[in-house]
C-alpha cells in the first residue's frame, strides 16, 4: 500500500507539469482562452516531493483500478495516432502533395455524460463529435467534414450545449463542404462552404460566413460574426454574432456575448443574450459561470427562457482527458418559467485535435 501511495505522488507530480486547456464553448466566437501556470516558469518547487530520490523508480503494486487505467492510457495513444495519420492520410490523397500540410484543424472527442433533474436517476450516454478540416495543395481551399453544423442547431439549444447530454439534443446529420477562404481588406475573414448534408435524400448548401475583430482600447475587445447559409430543403437563414469582452482583474475574464438569428422555417427571429465569465483556478481546473435569456419574435416579441449555469472542468489526465460538472437551472416559459433545476456530469476524451473546439 505504501508502494503505490508513493507511486501515485510520483505521478501527480508529473501531471502538475502539464500546460492547462482552455476552456470554450461549442461556438467557437464565444471560446475565452487563456493558460495560467500554478508555478512560476512551470516549475515544480522542491517540497512537493515527499520521497526519497531512490523511491522515485519503484514499481506500484498490481490493482484493478492500475490495469484499467492502463488499457484506458493505451488505447487513447493508439486511437489518437490512428486519427491523426487517417487525417494525413487525406491530406495528401486529397491535395496530391506528398507531404501533410501543418494546418490540419481536424479533431476527435468521445465521452459519457448524464443530467438529472430533480432526483431523477444518472444513466451515462456516450457522446462524440469529430471535424475533418482538411487544407488541400491551394491553401485557400479546405475540405470540411464535420458531425454537427452550428446553423441546424435551435439558438436555445446551442447556448446550453453543454448542460444537455447526447440524447436531449436535436438529432443532426454530418455535412460535408469544400470551403473558399477569402480576406475582404487587411481584417475581415471570409468563408464561402458549398456542400451537402450527408444524408438520403442529400440536402445542399452554401453558407457564408465574415469574421472580424476590433481592439477598442487597452483593455476591450470587440468580435462579430455574420453568417447567411441556404439548404435546399429547409430554405435561408443568417445569424449575427456581436461579443465584447476584457480581463476583469483576479485571473477572470468577462464576455458579453448577443445573437439574433432568422429562422426561415418559422418566419421568425431568434436572439439570446449571454454574460460569461472565466477563471483558471490552477493548471489542472476552470471554472465558468454563465447566466442568459433566450427570446423570438413570434407572435410578438417575447422571452423564452432563462438559464444560468456553472462549469467546473477538471483535467483528469495528460492533455486528452476531462471531467466535468455542471449544476444548472432553466427557467423556460413553456413551463411557466419555473426552475428546472439540473446536474450534468461528464467524462470526455480528445483522440486527435485541438482542445477549444
Amino acid at each position: 500500500m505504501e508502494r503505490v501511495k508513493r507511486s501515485h505522488i510520483a505521478l501527480c507530480a508529473f501531471l502538475l507539469t502539464t500546460p492547462a486547456p482552455s476552456l470554450a464553448d461549442t461556438t467557437a466566437t464565444e471560446s475565452v482562452e487563456t493558460t495560467r501556470p500554478l508555478f512560476p516558469g512551470g516549475a515544480l518547487p522542491p517540497n512537493i516531493y515527499t520521497f526519497t530520490p531512490d523511491e522515485h523508480w519503484q514499481e506500484p503494486d498490481d490493482s484493478y483500478w492500475l490495469q484499467f487505467s492502463n488499457w484506458v492510457i493505451a488505447s487513447q495513444r493508439a486511437n489518437s495516432e490512428f486519427v491523426e495519420k487517417f487525417g494525413e492520410w487525406a491530406d495528401r490523397t486529397l491535395s496530391g502533395s506528398p507531404q501533410a500540410l501543418p494546418s490540419n484543424a481536424s479533431y476527435l472527442r468521445v465521452g459519457f455524460a448524464t443530467a438529472s433533474e430533480y432526483g431523477d436517476p444518472f444513466k451515462f450516454e456516450p457522446e462524440g463529435r469529430f471535424r475533418l478540416d482538411i487544407p488541400t495543395v491551394k491553401e485557400k481551399l479546405r475540405l470540411i467534414i464535420e458531425s454537427e453544423s452550428d446553423e441546424l442547431i435551435p439558438l436555445a439549444e446551442r447556448r446550453r450545449s453543454r448542460q444537455l447530454p447526447s440524447d436531449a439534443r436535436t438529432d443532426n446529420e454530418p455535412t460535408g463542404a469544400l470551403r473558399f477562404i477569402s480576406e475582404i481588406g487587411d481584417a475581415i475573414n471570409l468563408n464561402n462552404d458549398i456542400g451537402i448534408r450527408l444524408r438520403l435524400p442529400l440536402d445542399a448548401f452554401w453558407r457564408a460566413t465574415a469574421r472580424k475583430q476590433w481592439q477598442l482600447d487597452a483593455d476591450w475587445k470587440l468580435e462579430a460574426q455574420q453568417r447567411v447559409f441556404y439548404y435546399h430543403q429547409t430554405g435561408w437563414g443568417e445569424s449575427t454574432w456581436l461579443g465584447i469582452g476584457r480581463d476583469i482583474g483576479r485571473g477572470w475574464l468577462f464576455l458579453a456575448s448577443s445573437e439574433l438569428e432568422w429562422v426561415h422555417s418559422d418566419r421568425e427571429f431568434e436572439a439570446s443574450q449571454v454574460f460569461n465569465f472565466y477563471k483558471d483556478l490552477n493548471n489542472r481546473s476552470s471554472l465558468n459561470p454563465r447566466v442568459g435569456v433566450v427570446g423570438e419574435s413570434q407572435p410578438s416579441w417575447r422571452t423564452t427562457s432563462y438559464f444560468a449555469d456553472v462549469t467546473y472542468r477538471y483535467r483528469l489526465y495528460d492533455d486528452w482527458l476531462f471531467g466535468e460538472v455542471i449544476p444548472a437551472f432553466d427557467f423556460p416559459r413553456d413551463k411557466s418559467f419555473k426552475d428546472q433545476a439540473s446536474l450534468v456530469l461528464r467524462i470526455e476524451m480528445y483522440l486527435s485535435g485541438n482542445l477549444s473546439q
